[in-house]
């Protein structure tokens, strides 16, 4: 039978948790095999904090995607954002014994883990090390410098760093959700590879992901990831400015800002009102749609110029740094009317709305296709690039008994096969798992990351 690479995302966000399983089809797109979703009640701002919620969400995600999909998941590659996030940038360098000799894998190898040794702030470590240009015994401007000769490699990176607190809380809710952690990624990079073209990140491109407890950056020029940065703002401050200034529960001001929101007050006319059925036979209230705009603007527009700063910190007013590509708004806070014209308004950048859908299989439905699973989407791209082999049919796991031949033979009855022949066949069937799974390895390029992995693994085994 073919082993399929079956991938899996979970994104956990602040208002909900997703689960998402796919597969690359035969044309190289993705296809989704099963998506499950549920509240998130266990993170605040994209951090954990409160341990046992967050695996009961997660196990409920998860288990409607297996029900989706008819898939066990085993591991799942998740996203990690949240205020905690800072990004630097660093050059470093090697000096190479043998310069005779061509620059390889393990010389790029070495040079990163050079620079996993950087000092930290305490409780801090590093989450990515993303290499962006090298130098070559002077020789500026190199993207690929493997194949090359040189005595002298030098490169600047962008290295993004986490709370390590935070990083092993996501770990500890992962695996005692039952689950295996295979990868940990940047929420933005993943939303961008769901949502960018190859031709965006050549020409400068912002990517805005407005999620509901945090609003996610990724600034991307000539193809490399210029600056990342995490705003502690999303839609739920939105939600919450409305509760507050419209005196109504929050289900109620999150259905307002959903269904009749407009992040530009002038679209509505003063007598425009809607009516919220009133609590336990109080009366109902009336709400002017204007000042309902007027409350989501002025929230809006407060995130949007934090994140202009952010990009003007970049150096975007620089003409060699010019993001011509503009600003692409993802996730669920792009859904809001008008954003995309109030966000070219302050900025003066071409905007448009990032939809996950190029990377989709052309049958997907047209749900996953939403700004809102741009990162779960990302995420399972992440998962499928990896190779791995994340779930396993539920049909191979609950294999039918084998019925009794009627022919005049004399057979094994199934339940009172030899315990000889059993062990033999298992260790057979061990063997072979073995031998796809090292082969697998061998073919699979060991990424950096993957030894922070190993490393979030053993904390956890540890610290039982």
């Amino acid at each position: 039978m073919e082993r399929d690479s079956i991938a899996v995302g979970l994104d956990i966000g602040t208002t909900k948790i997703v689960a998402m399983i796919g597969k690359e089809n035969e044309y190289g797109k993705m296809e989704i095999l099963g998506v499950g979703k549920s509240k998130s009640l266990g993170v605040a701002r994209g951090v954990v904090n409160n341990i046992t919620q967050t695996i009961q969400s997660i196990q409920q995600a998860v288990q409607e995607a297996e029900a989706d999909s008819g898939y066990k998941i085993n591991d799942v590659v998740v996203g990690i954002a949240g205020q905690h996030i800072r990004s630097i940038q660093h050059s470093d360098y090697i000096s190479r014994n043998n310069p005779e000799e061509v620059i390889g894998e393990k010389d790029i190898d070495l040079l990163i883990n050079q620079v996993h040794k950087l000092a930290m702030l305490p409780g801090e470590e590093i989450i990515h090390v993303l290499p962006q240009e090298f130098k070559i015994d002077g020789q500026t401007e190199i993207k690929e410098p493997i194949g090359m000769y040189g005595g002298r490699l030098e490169a600047s990176f962008h290295v993004v760093v986490g709370q390590a607190s935070s990083i092993r809380n996501v770990g500890r809710c992962i695996k005692s959700a039952g689950l295996d952690l295979s990868g940990l990624t940047l929420e933005p990079l993943a939303s961008s590879d769901a949502v960018l073209s190859q031709e965006e990140k050549e020409a400068g491109i912002a990517l805005i992901d407005i999620g509901g407890g945090t609003t996610d950056l990724a600034i991307f020029k000539d193809g490399i990831i210029r600056h990342t940065a995490v705003i502690p703002f999303g839609g739920n401050v939105i939600t919450e400015d409305i509760k507050e200034g419209c005196s109504i529960i929050e289900k109620q001001a999150e259905l307002l800002k959903v269904k009749f929101g407009s992040a530009w007050p002038g679209e509505n006319r003063d007598n425009e009102i809607v009516s919220i059925p009133g609590l336990r036979g109080r009366e109902p209230k009336e709400i002017s749609l204007k000042n309902l705009s007027k409350i989501i603007h002025a929230r809006v527009v407060e995130i949007i110029e934090q994140v202009f700063a952010e990009i003007k910190a970049y150096g975007h007013e620089d003409p060699r740094k010019k993001l011509i590509g503009g600003i692409v708004l993802t996730g669920g806070g792009s859904q809001l009317k008008h954003i995309k014209q109030l966000v070219e308004y302050i900025t003066g950048m071409d905007t448009r709305i990032g939809y996950p859908n190029e990377h989709l299989a052309g049958d997907s439905d047209e749900e996953i296709s939403s700004p809102l699973y741009a990162t779960a989407v990302g995420l399972v791209m992440n998962s499928i690039r990896n190779n791995t082999k994340s779930a396993t049919p539920l049909v191979e796991m609950q294999k039918p008994v084998q019925e009794p031949v009627t022919s005049g033979e004399p057979q094994f009855d199934p339940v009172t096969k030899p315990e000889a022949e059993q062990e033999a066949e298992a260790e057979t069937a061990t063997n072979e798992k073995e031998e796809v799974t090292e082969s697998t390895e061998k073919r699979v390029k060991r990424s950096f990351f993957d030894k922070y992995i190993d490393k979030i693994k053993d904390f956890l085994d540890n610290a039982e």
